[in-house]
């Protein structure tokens, strides 16, 4: 994540994102307000086009990070960049403008439309938000069915007429009326049956291919995003574990964290010896996130002094392939069970 120049810069930067949630009413509250840490310190990079995955357990921060990079919610501290521009504080008008560069596809593709309209509105609504001629958004519409396999007489259709496939598949078109360079999908296809995110996530490498679409992918499943994603981040608490190419990450793991992860995920063949590490403890506390590793209280390679009192930072360990770790696993390192301090990345 170092200076580079403009022509090799990355698409979107985001640089010690901070975002935290007041839990108490200020006027009310007679005592010290309490904020839950849902996203803390993150720092990453997108080039464009690519897929760039985030991935982790459900109240990691995933989806906050998704919505602060889209302009969506607020920030407290850090900085966004758009296509060498700092967006962190723009104005309503230049969001809306914002709007026709990146788009959303949200997790329920039912809940995303509106019941009371038809398929066809909830398409041509962003464009006549946008002021686009009705000649090229309807030229538009039907260039985007074709695309997404669908007929066009679906869009006479309510969206509880339809199922979640197709709808899904709509959601991605609607994100597409305008053009956009980038794309936040949020857990697309968590919602639907195996069968049918297949096809979502081949429509999403076609739009990587056909359209070098810039895509931020969000899921706490590692068999999606390894075969979607070009690199991915592991975020835990708020915070990222490790970041790496999808080879870095599944070949060598270095978080004992995404150990865990990858070890959750189901066996591609009855036949296939697998290990599955079960995490002991619980997830600690967002509110009061003390010093030290957030992962220290289920870690089994948890070292009392380092671990519990002093916070890992992200660092590249080569190759762009980053850990929060100060023991890390992999296979270039020492191994944890054997290590000491002295062996720490500090």
């Amino acid at each position: 994540m170092s200076d580079m120049s403009k022509n090799d810069r990355p698409f979107i930067s985001v640089r010690h994102l901070k975002k935290y949630f007041c839990l108490d009413n200020y006027k009310l509250a007679k005592a010290k307000a309490r904020y839950i840490h849902a996203v803390d310190d993150v720092s990453f990079d997108i080039n464009k086009g690519e897929i760039f995955g985030i991935i982790g357990e459900s109240g990691s921060g995933k989806s906050t990070i998704g919505r602060c990079v889209l302009k969506l919610i607020d920030i407290d501290s850090g900085e966004i960049f758009f296509d060498g521009e700092n967006i962190t504080d723009i104005g309503k008008k230049e969001q809306k403008a914002l709007r026709t560069r990146m788009q959303m596809v949200f997790q329920n593709p039912l809940a995303s439309f509106n019941p009371k309209k038809t398929i066809r509105f909830s398409l041509e609504e962003s464009a006549r938000v946008h002021k686009i001629k009705p000649e090229e958004y309807k030229a538009r519409i039907k260039t985007l069915m074709e695309y997404i396999a669908l007929p066009e007489d679906l869009l006479t259709r309510y969206p509880k007429d339809l199922s979640g496939g197709q709808l899904q598949r709509l959601a991605i078109a609607r994100a597409l009326m305008l053009s956009p360079d980038f794309i936040l999908a949020d857990e697309p296809v968590s919602a639907l049956d195996v069968s049918v995110q297949a096809q979502i996530l081949n429509l999403m490498l076609d739009l990587k291919e056909d359209y070098g679409q810039t895509i931020l992918f969000i899921s706490h499943d590692l068999n999606v995003v390894r075969h979607v994603c070009d690199r991915i981040a592991v975020v835990y608490l708020g915070a990222i574990m490790e970041m790496g190419t999808i080879e870095q990450v599944y070949s060598n793991v270095m978080h004992p964290y995404t150990e865990a992860l990858i070890s959750a995920k189901p066996k591609e063949h009855p036949l296939e010896k697998k290990e599955h590490i079960l995490l002991e403890g619980d997830i600690p506390n967002a509110i009061d996130i003390k010093e030290g590793c957030r992962f220290a209280g289920r870690c089994k390679y948890f070292k009392e002094g380092l671990c519990d009192n002093r916070t890992p930072k992200l660092k590249d360990i080569g190759g762009g392939h980053y850990v929060a770790c100060h023991f890390p696993i992999g296979k270039t390192q020492q191994s944890p069970q054997n290590g000491s301090a002295d062996n720490a990345i500090n």
